[in-house]
C-alpha cells in the first residue's frame, strides 16, 4: 500500500464524516432515548451483523451489557452470532439465511428491538431476520451502507452511510454505534435524575 493510498483513505474518510454528522445524528439520537426507555422498562436489544459487521455488533452489546463511559446498571443485549453453537446448529440444519431468524424467534418480545448493521443492506439473513422481528412485535432498526437498499427499506428506521468503500462504511458504523452509546448514556442519566426528583 502507497502513501498516496493511505491519503486517500483518510481524505474519504473524513468526506463521508463531514455528511455524516448531519444525517445520523438526530436518528442515533432518537435510538439512544428510544433504547433507554425500552430497555429500561425490561425490553432487550437484538443486535446481528456478518463479518466485520458481526464485530460492531458485538462491539455495541458489550457496551451496554457493560458500560460506555461511566459506570451505570447493565442493559440487556445480545449479538446474535455470537452464540456459535447456535449459529452453526442453525446453519446446518436449517440453512444459513435462518440463523439470526430463528434466534430472534427464541429470544424476541414484542417491544423488544433488533439492530441490523450491513454495509451491503443486502444479507439475506438479515433480511430473514427482519420479517420475523416483525411478525413478532418487534421494531427494527438499520445501519447500512448507501442507500438505497433492501435492509433499509424493510427497517422501521435507519441510518444508511453516505461513503464509497464498505471499509468507510464499517468505520463509520463504528462512529455510531459510539454516538448511540452517548445518546443512551444521556438518556439513561436524564431518566435518573427525573426519578429521584419523584421521590
Amino acid at each position: 500500500m502507497t502513501l498516496a493510498t493511505d491519503v486517500t483513505h483518510c481524505d474519504d474518510l473524513m468526506k463521508a464524516l463531514e455528511g455524516f454528522r448531519g444525517y445520523a445524528t438526530p436518528v442515533l439520537e432518537r435510538w439512544g432515548s428510544c433504547l433507554a426507555a425500552r430497555l429500561g422498562a425490561g425490553c432487550r436489544l437484538l443486535v446481528a451483523g456478518n463479518g466485520g459487521s458481526a464485530a460492531q455488533a458485538q462491539h455495541l452489546t458489550a457496551e451496554l451489557v457493560g458500560r460506555y463511559r461511566d459506570d451505570r446498571p447493565p442493559f440487556s443485549a445480545l449479538a446474535l452470532h455470537a452464540d456459535t453453537s447456535s449459529t452453526t446448529a442453525i446453519a446446518n440444519d436449517y440453512g444459513v439465511q435462518e440463523i439470526f431468524a430463528r434466534q430472534v424467534c427464541a429470544h424476541g418480545r414484542a417491544g423488544d428491538v433488533l439492530m441490523l448493521l450491513s454495509t451491503s443492506g443486502a444479507s439475506a439473513n438479515l433480511l430473514v431476520a427482519a420479517e420475523e422481528a416483525h411478525r413478532l412485535g418487534l421494531s427494527v432498526w438499520a445501519l447500512t451502507g448507501p442507500a438505497t437498499n433492501p435492509l433499509e427499506g424493510t427497517a422501521d428506521d435507519r441510518v444508511c452511510v453516505d461513503a464509497a468503500t464498505s471499509a468507510t462504511v464499517q468505520e463509520l458504523h463504528l462512529v455510531a454505534v459510539h454516538m448511540l452509546c452517548e445518546s443512551f448514556d444521556r438518556a439513561v442519566e436524564r431518566a435518573g435524575r427525573l426519578e429521584e426528583a419523584g421521590r
